[in-house]
């Protein structure tokens, strides 16, 4: 495999940073991965850790050095990501169960497989066009369809943020899965929060990543989403991957899975506690006992 992938994740204007982001890849498979935590301070961000986490370490348990069943693994880690997070909250009793929305991406054979739960978005970019974008799991979205709502209201509407899906929580995730897509050469998959999405229009996302050099356009974009944003700025976090036929000579900054050990596997994710934090936030002998616990957790859920 051959590819240029880079993510990034902003705190805003909030305290915490409720995203999280991260990407792991084999010699063969490339797994890409987005939550947006909701709810109250410190559960949102549990519940995108757990998930997050949780799938990417199945990945690495699992890609030999890919995995046998795209669409199998994704059902499978997508569902045990969500009962690991209500075993977590059941464990703690907690009164309010943690949730996130999650977007994940696998590539192998130089296909690309997505599923999602909630509004963090995939979009897919070929030659300056948008292919395809995931559709949210939102009460917005539904009165979209209807016919009820027209773009310019639902972007102002006071119930944009309710979705319907989602990892965790008291409902089962209603969990959306693509057909399996070929790449091309040039081809750009993004992912991202309603933090990035939310300021800019879609054309300004595709067009902003259409020329396939995501290491300066995911900072450009995420430049422009927070200065839209202003003072209400959501947390912000983008990570983009473009494809390039692997018999091409070298390209800066692209990553050649060519050489790797069969059993080796590379991984980029976010840490928790990361971001702005005052006296009421997390201290760091907090966030070490919450990182035992959803390690523990996770643990136990496997």
């Amino acid at each position: 495999m051959r590819f240029t992938i880079f993510q990034e994740s902003r705190v805003g204007k909030r305290r915490t940073n409720q995203d999280r982001v991260a990407y792991s890849y084999t010699r063969d498979a490339l797994l890409m991965l987005l939550a947006d935590g909701m709810g109250g301070h410190l559960y949102g961000e549990l519940a995108a850790q757990i998930s997050v986490q949780f799938i990417a370490q199945s990945f690495q348990q699992e890609a030999k050095p890919k995995v046998t069943d795209p669409v199998l693994f994704l059902s499978r880690v997508l569902s045990n990501a969500h009962h690991a997070i209500l075993d977590y909250a059941f464990d703690k009793h907690l009164s309010d169960i943690p949730r996130t929305t999650i977007v994940a991406c696998l590539i192998q054979d130089g296909i690309a497989h997505w599923a999602h739960a909630g509004d963090s978005r995939l979009y897919l970019i070929r030659k300056g066009r948008l292919i395809t974008q995931t559709r949210d799991h939102s009460r917005v979205q539904l009165m979209l369809d209807q016919g009820l709502l027209d773009a310019e209201s639902a972007a102002v509407h006071p119930g944009r943020n309710r979705i319907f899906s989602c990892l965790g929580g008291s409902h089962p995730p209603q969990i959306e899965f693509s057909r399996g897509v070929p790449l091309g050469n040039g081809d750009v998959i993004a992912m991202c929060s309603d933090g990035v999405w939310g300021p800019l229009d879609t054309d300004t996302l595709v067009k902003g990543l259409s020329d396939g050099k995501v290491m300066n356009s995911v900072p450009r974009i995420m430049n422009e989403a927070e200065e839209l944003g202003g003072a209400q700025c959501d947390n912000m976090s983008l990570i983009a991957m473009t494809w390039h036929d692997d018999h091409l000579g070298d390209i800066p900054d692209t990553v050649s899975t060519r050489t790797m050990p069969f059993d080796a596997v590379t991984t980029q994710m976010e840490g928790f506690g990361r971001g702005k934090r005052d006296q009421e936030d997390l201290s760091e002998d907090e966030i070490e006992r919450a990182i035992r616990e959803i390690n523990a957790a996770i643990h136990k859920f496997k």
